[in-house]
C-alpha cells in the first residue's frame, strides 16, 4: 500500500474532477439555461432526467442493503426519503413530475419511462450497478457530484425563470429543495470519503469513482443533444416529440 496524500490535497483532487468534468460544462446546459432550447428539447430533457431521478432512491436502497453500520444507514436513508417522500406528499420524484406537467407533459407518461433514450437508460442503470457492486468507499465517492450541484441548480433556476413561460415556484420546486438537501448530503459523504480513503490506492479509487459519475451525467446529455439537437437522430422507441404531450406550456402565460 502507498501512503495516502494529506486530506487537503486529496480534497483538492476531488474538486478538480468537478472543475474539469461536471456536466455544467455541457453545451446542452448552456442552451437550456440561456433560453436556447425549444419546447420539445426542454420536454426531452425532463423525460430523460426523470429516469435518473427515479433511480436515485433505488441506488441508495442498494447501498443500504450492503451497509452493516446502523449509524451509516441512519445517515444515508434520508436520501431515499428526500426523493421518494411520504405516502401523501413530498419527495423529489413528485416535484419532478410537477415540472413535467408544467412543461405540458402527462406525468403518468413521464413516470412510465417509455420514451427514455437507450443511452440514458444504459448510463443510469450502470450507475445503479456501480453502487450495488463496488466497495462502499467508491459507492459513496460516486455521490460527490453533489459538491458541484448547488451551483448548477442556482443557474438553472435563474435561467428557467428568465427565459421560459412555464417556470414558476411550483415548477422549479425540485431545484429549490435540492439547494438545501445536497449540501447536507455531501457534508456526510465527503467526510466519509476523506476519512476512509487512507491509502493512495483508495484515494485513486475514490477519484475514479467520482470521475465515473461525471461520465454518467455527461453521457445522458450527449444522448439528449444527439437525439433532439444535432444531428437530431432519435433512436427507435425513444420519445417522438408528441407522445405524452397534454398542452402547450405557454397556455398558462396566456391565461394569466
Amino acid at each position: 500500500m502507498t501512503t495516502a496524500t494529506d486530506k487537503q490535497a486529496f480534497h483538492a483532487r476531488l474538486l478538480e474532477v468537478g472543475k474539469e468534468r461536471y456536466h455544467d460544462r455541457h453545451p446542452f446546459h448552456a442552451m437550456l439555461h440561456g433560453g436556447g432550447c425549444t419546447t420539445t428539447q426542454v420536454r426531452a430533457w425532463v423525460i430523460n432526467r426523470y429516469y435518473y431521478q427515479s433511480r436515485i432512491p433505488m441506488k441508495d436502497a442498494a447501498f443500504l442493503s450492503r451497509c452493516d453500520d446502523p449509524d451509516m444507514r441512519r445517515a444515508w436513508r434520508s436520501r431515499i426519503e428526500d426523493h421518494d417522500g411520504g405516502v401523501e406528499e413530498g419527495g423529489g420524484i413528485r416535484r419532478w413530475l410537477r415540472l413535467a406537467e408544467a412543461v405540458g407533459l402527462d406525468p403518468a407518461y413521464v413516470a412510465s419511462a417509455r420514451g427514455v433514450l437507450p443511452s440514458t437508460r444504459f448510463a443510469v442503470d450502470a450507475y445503479v450497478s456501480f453502487v450495488r457492486e463496488k466497495p462502499l468507499l467508491e459507492a459513496v465517492a460516486s455521490s460527490l457530484t453533489e459538491l458541484f450541484a448547488p451551483k448548477i441548480h442556482s443557474e438553472r433556476i435563474a435561467g428557467l425563470l428568465e427565459h421560459y413561460a412555464f417556470a414558476d415556484d411550483a415548477a422549479l420546486a425540485y431545484f429549490r429543495q435540492r439547494l438545501a438537501e445536497a449540501p447536507r448530503d455531501v457534508e456526510f459523504g465527503l467526510a466519509y470519503v476523506l476519512d476512509h480513503a487512507d491509502t493512495r490506492e483508495k484515494q485513486d479509487a475514490a477519484v475514479q469513482a467520482l470521475t465515473f459519475k461525471t461520465e454518467v451525467l455527461w453521457a445522458q446529455l450527449d444522448a439528449l443533444y444527439s437525439a433532439y439537437v444535432a444531428p437530431g437522430r432519435i433512436p427507435p422507441g425513444a420519445w417522438d416529440g408528441e407522445e405524452g404531450v397534454i398542452r402547450d406550456p405557454r397556455a398558462r402565460e396566456a391565461a394569466e
